[in-house]
């Protein structure tokens, strides 16, 4: 479990992939990997038409990449390949085949905003307040900015990530566009993320798929781009800035 864990559960062309780690559900290497993977295999089972993401417990949704891996980074190449973690994983997303739905019941930070945004419908309650608080630890949300710009825009991404160390509501994402719904309760959320789930599995699964392609148009390029980024915040993780803002953070 110091790992954390991910299972993905398959029933009545339903796929639900439930992750969870203990540091309020943040990302080590090994999960990220096996979250992409799990998209990139259930894109080519025939008997799955709709994907559920969730999160484990009921506070944090995702606290994004490992705060303990992060702080260990000493190469560029090491620094290049933490950042790929969400990189690869917002790519798998983006070319499954299958519509995914994001169950978002709490807080999201940094990466957990990318993996909500990368859903191509996200449903969350009130406690599911949002922060990219990359600038404050000398980096930035280089790789999960396309998926996030994509949902809210430019101006509302930058308000994210200006104002780092500020927390905007799930009605605010919601008004920008990153929340289809806002629900007050998990009970209420988890109602309506299944009457979802199970409405899209009943309709035609290659309407389905095109309907995914079409909403993704344009983004072709990501494989090189956020690989790009990614070097982008491996430089920036080894700078000195960056170094002592993490000592202080870890403090």
């Amino acid at each position: 479990m110091s790992n954390g864990s991910l299972y993905t559960h398959i029933q009545n062309n339903i796929a639900t992939i439930e992750f969870f780690h203990p540091a309020s559900n943040s990302f080590p290497s090994e999960l990220l990997a096996r979250l992409a993977e799990a998209f990139n295999t259930l894109s080519t089972n025939s008997e799955v038409h709709v994907i559920v993401l969730k999160s484990e417990k009921e506070k944090a949704f995702c606290a994004g990449a490992s705060f303990d891996e992060l702080v260990a980074i000493s190469t560029l190449e090491q620094g290049k390949q933490f950042f790929l973690g969400f990189a690869n994983v917002i790519n798998a997303m983006r070319n499954c085949s299958k519509l995914i739905i994001g169950r978002v019941q709490g807080k999201a930070v940094g990466g957990g905003v990318g993996l909500a945004a990368a859903c191509d419908y996200c449903l969350a309650t009130e406690q599911a307040s949002i922060k990219l608080s990359e600038l404050t630890i000398g980096i930035g949300p280089f790789v999960i900015e396309p998926a996030v710009t994509r949902k809210i825009g430019v101006a509302a991404f930058s308000e994210l990530a200006i104002n780092a160390t500020n927390w905007k509501t799930a009605y605010w994402a919601k008004e920008k566009g990153l929340f289809a719904e806002v629900f007050d309760s998990i009970k209420e959320l988890d109602a309506e993320v299944e009457h979802l789930a199970i409405k899209l599995s009943t309709y035609n699964s290659e309407a389905l798929k095109a309907l995914k392609q079409t909403l993704w148009s344009g983004t072709e390029d990501w494989n090189v781009l956020l690989e790009k980024r990614a070097e982008i915040s491996g430089n920036l993780v080894l700078s000195e800035a960056t170094k002592t803002a993490l000592q202080k953070f870890k403090k």
